[in-house]
């Protein structure tokens, strides 16, 4: 039990954080879990950190971290801390080996810097991180000689499968997607979609912002930004393509023209416990494909008119610079306008389309430009939303 990897959960109480837990308890003998954190989840963090025995913790809202403390919600003996610097400290505990990147939007860039300054291993299910900062992520994990190990199951399955080819064989990566809730809706009808059937996903099981994004393609976007930079790929080897099934999660094409391709069901499990168990393997808590029953697996390329968000984003991956960031802090406000029912679902990429108009693309040179630059996105998409005329 003494040589258990120790990990940092931050995001524990959303649906990657669950599996991630999933994963955690069930190897018991080779993973310990030293430090947690949610946004507001009060009562379900301190259900966590009683269970698998955490005294390190952090509740990112000031409010939710009040409350916890007048409510004597967690052990006398447990160090709750709150805000970015609560997420700042977990990061760089002395007893952590590796942290566990699962926060939703920008909240996890800084905390990662942290990490990876402090000699840790990285395990990233945020896009959004390498998505603003990968210029920078990637070199500060350069220069300290930490790992970078990605959870999103499109990231994982390229790095399995890149395991064993050279950089210079490599031809292109391929990222699948299942098409999303409206893969098969006519095009026509997507201007009268609800949120309802918005979220009916029909492989994963997710969290709505997630499952618009993967709807609107937007996820897709997002991973194709990633996986340039976690494998170093110019914008021309990164592609997409739809894979209604979920089975196989990226392929990797050589120069020779042969396909390797990594499968397992659609269940996040495979690619979290690959990442925090790297570079060992054990039994998966979740069951495994059965070749004994028939399988089917189906591949066609995205339609860009039913996907613009995937057209956009493939636009700022060439681009560079400030231009990815604007895409997903533009996506983000559009995504939640359309949650709360100001926006109809056809409207977000035309959201994001202005927002990216709007701002000059430039090449940021620090982490603090990435961020006022995400806020300025942020700002102009939240006036074209209030002012519809404007981008609508």
């Amino acid at each position: 039990m003494g040589n258990r990897k120790k990990i940092v959960l931050m995001g524990a109480t959303g649906s990657i954080g669950t599996s991630a837990l999933k994963v955690i308890r069930h190897h018991r003998d080779k993973l310990e879990l030293v430090g947690i954190a949610a946004n507001t989840d009060a009562a379900r963090l301190a259900t966590i950190a009683e269970e698998f025995s955490v005294n390190e913790v952090c509740l990112f809202d000031a409010n939710a971290h009040s409350q916890a403390r007048e409510n004597a919600l967690f052990s006398a003996e447990t160090k709750l801390s709150s805000g970015l610097d609560g997420l700042k400290r977990l990061a760089s505990l002395a007893s952590c080996d590796t942290v566990f990147i699962a926060v939703v939007g920008t909240q996890g860039l800084l905390p990662s810097l942290a990490a990876i300054e402090a000699g840790k291993n990285l395990a990233i299910a945020s896009k959004e991180i390498l998505v603003l900062a990968g210029k920078f992520i990637m070199e500060a994990a350069k220069r300290q000689g930490v790992s970078i190990l990605p959870v999103d199951s499109e990231h994982n399955a390229l790095f399995q499968c890149l395991q064993s080819v050279p950089h210079d064989h490599v031809s292109k990566v391929i990222l699948t997607a299942s098409g999303g809730s409206f893969r098969d809706t006519p095009v026509e009808q997507l201007g009268s979609v609800s949120l309802e059937q918005a979220l009916q996903h029909p492989n994963w099981d997710m969290g709505p912002k997630v499952t618009i994004d993967s709807a609107t393609m937007a996820n897709k976007g997002l991973e194709m930004i990633e996986a340039s930079w976690l494998f170093e790929m110019a914008p021309e080897q990164v592609d997409v393509v739809i894979h209604t099934q979920s089975i196989v999660h990226s392929l990797v094409e050589c120069i020779d023209g042969s396909v390797i391709a990594q499968m397992s069901p659609p269940d996040m499990t495979f690619a979290i416990q690959h990442s925090l168990l790297f570079p060992d393997r054990a039994e998966n808590v979740s069951p495994k494909l059965d070749f004994r029953q028939p399988i089917q697996l189906d591949f066609r390329p995205p339609d860009l008119d039913r996907y613009p968000c995937l057209k956009l984003a493939r636009e700022c991956l060439r681009e560079g610079g400030i231009a990815p960031g604007i895409f997903n802090a533009a996506n983000e406000i559009a995504v939640d306008a359309f949650i709360q029912d100001r926006i109809k679902f056809v409207e977000i990429s035309k959201i994001v389309e202005k927002t990216l108009e709007f701002i000059e693309n430039k090449e940021p040179n620090s982490i603090e430009e990435v961020l006022k630059y995400d806020k300025e996105a942020r700002s102009v998409a939240s006036r074209l939303i209030d002012s519809p005329q404007q981008a609508l």
